[in-house]
Order: structure tokens, then C-alpha cells, then sequence
């Protein structure tokens, strides 16, 4: 899976899933204060991202992530592993 199919993946969990409107998610648009996702929303889209990856992703590891590009480049390393 190549990063902008990641990207692609991720901007259509964080439509259909939350709502968010397709034109304000970009890499640099932040999680939180850009996309109005809470600590909850994150859990569902980690769940997500476990599907789509088939791997689990570790708390610790997404704790830190702020855009929507930061959990683009988690996944794909996480891929590349």
C-alpha cells in the first residue's frame, strides 16, 4: 500500500466515520482542533486502522500523532515493517 493510498484511506474513514467534511482534511490539518475528533473518535479510527493495516498499532505510538499526515506516516511505517 503505497502512502497515498493510505492517505486516501484514512480521508475516507474521517468522512464517513465523523463526518468531516472532504475539504478540510489535508496532512496538515490537525486532529483535534482542525477535524473536531475527540479522544474517542481516535480510538474508533485506530480500530480502523487495524483493519485496514491488519496489524495492531500500539497506544503509545498514536499518543503522538497531531495531523492528518502524522497518521499517515505512523501507518505506513507500521506497513513497511
Amino acid at each position: 500500500m503505497t502512502r497515498d493510498e493510505v492517505y486516501e484511506s484514512l480521508r475516507g474513514y474521517l468522512e464517513d466515520l465523523f463526518e468531516v467534511p472532504p475539504e478540510i482534511i489535508t496532512p496538515e490539518a490537525l486532529l483535534y482542533e482542525d477535524l473536531d475528533l475527540d479522544s474517542i473518535d481516535a480510538v474508533d479510527l485506530v480500530v480502523k486502522l487495524q483493519d485496514l493495516t491488519g496489524k495492531k498499532i500500539p497506544p503509545d505510538e498514536f499518543r503522538t500523532v497531531r495531523s492528518v499526515g502524522d497518521v499517515v506516516d505512523r501507518v505506513y511505517a507500521l506497513l513497511a515493517e
